[in-house]
């Protein structure tokens, strides 16, 4: 039926692709696009699950009246107020004027504060523990704050497994089709949008993400639907497990990403010389950017996945060369830790760039370990830096294995 999807039994995937949008959230590049996720389920009573974005609206209501065939639509749940999942609920209300709102109470106050009109008459409001049943199909609520907003919801159907996700357990990426994580080749295709999605949205939050999962563990979940993605129907001890290591900040990978930033090629330079010597010593699990064109979402995507981390640096006006400033302030601000940073700086007559950002990172990350061995560069490599460029990758590789023995010997 037009784009609609069959979840299973009785539910519906009603929601939309976007490939218009350049910017999530006018700041994260989506050149896969995105998808709206709204589901619909058809039992004693209807029950719309979560609204969309403005931009895919009308194929939303279309998909909702198309299922109803005539019916009414007795209920709407709302997990999660972000306007990408909520701009259509007051048109839902107009169309729809005896369904009920079953929401959080934070969730209505947010509604109240965007100006829908959603009569006293119509709210429900549910809390953790609470349950609602509309025929065979039960939900049970389950409280997510700061997943990656204060209000968020998430629910359990228990008659069918299927867990209510909302922005837990998404991704960047349109799905075009395509509704299940089997439907594709997620590690090839669909991991780093998965990444980058998890890390830049919620990644500040893992703590609370932390509780999340221990409340869903003891929950037999045979479904994710998220509100952004992939529906998973199967492996979903895969992507907890991401989710577990994204939210302790443990590194899904031993290796090393190499960030650098450079004015006239000579810090990348010595940044590619690095990249040699490593892979030289076996370690190709390498990866290189140049923060000035790279995304900052993408360098911090791989920031969460790889557990050694080189900033490469010129100095500039006696700092932090500004995007290299700018990409450590958003370590900071996600609560990156657990990771091995190394150095390299470069000045022409004053090369400062190096200890500031040691300081920087001493002072304001948490669990980062900064490898005493640096390379400092007087405008270009020369012949001198060689030795201390040997001695950096030996000093990573001795870090990354060491790294590698404390995790056997726990695992023992």
């Amino acid at each position: 039926m037009y784009t609609v999807r069959k979840v299973v039994d009785d539910l519906y995937w009603i929601g939309g692709n976007d490939h218009r949008l350049a910017l999530f959230e006018n700041i994260f590049p989506i050149p896969r696009g995105v998808s709206y996720n709204s589901y619909l389920l058809l039992d004693e009573k209807t029950v719309v699950f979560d609204s969309v974005d403005w931009s895919v609206a009308r194929e939303y209501l279309r998909h909702i009246e198309l299922l109803l065939e005539g019916r009414p639509l007795d209920y709407m749940v709302i997990h999660h107020m972000e306007p990408d999942h909520c701009a259509a609920i007051d048109e839902v209300c107009l169309r729809y004027p005896n369904v009920k709102v079953i929401s959080s109470e934070q969730g209505f106050q947010i509604m109240n504060q965007i100006g829908y009109h959603i009569k006293d008459e119509q709210k429900v409001i549910v809390k953790e523990g609470d349950t609602f049943s509309f025929g065979k199909h039960t939900l049970a609520f389950v409280e997510a704050p700061m997943v990656h907003w204060p209000e968020v919801l998430m629910s359990f159907d228990t008659s069918n497994g299927v867990l209510f996700s909302a922005d837990a357990f998404g991704s960047f990426g349109a799905i075009d089709g395509k509704l299940f994580n089997d439907e594709v080749n997620f590690d090839r295709d669909w991991l780093d949008d998965a990444r980058r999605y998890y890390t830049n949205i919620v990644g500040k939050y893992g703590p609370f993400v932390q509780d999340v999962l221990k409340k869903a563990s003891t929950l037999p979940i045979k479904y994710i639907c998220p509100l952004h993605g992939l529906v998973w129907r199967n492996n979903l001890a895969y992507f907890i497990e991401k989710y577990d290591k994204w939210s302790k900040y443990e590194p899904e990978e031993e290796g090393v990403m190499i960030a650098y930033a450079s004015m006239y090629g000579n810090t990348e330079y010595a940044a590619q010389s690095l990249a040699t010597a490593l892979c030289e010593r076996g370690m190709t699990e390498v990866v290189v950017h140049d923060v000035s064109n790279t995304d900052v979402s993408q360098l911090i995507s791989d920031t969460f996945k790889y557990s050694h981390i080189v900033l490469a640096s010129v100095t500039y006006n006696l700092g932090i060369y500004p995007v290299m400033k700018d990409f450590i302030n958003d370590m900071q601000a996600l609560n990156v830790q657990n990771r091995t940073v190394a150095l390299i700086e470069n000045g022409t007559w004053a090369c400062t760039v190096g200890d500031l950002m040691e300081e920087y990172i001493d002072e304001n990350l948490k669990l980062v370990d900064v490898l005493n061995d640096r390379v400092t560069v007087n405008t270009a490599l020369n012949d001198a830096n060689v030795k201390d460029v040997d001695a950096l990758a030996d000093a990573i590789i001795d870090s990354i294995k060491i790294i590698k023995e404390v995790k056997e010997k726990a695992n023992s």
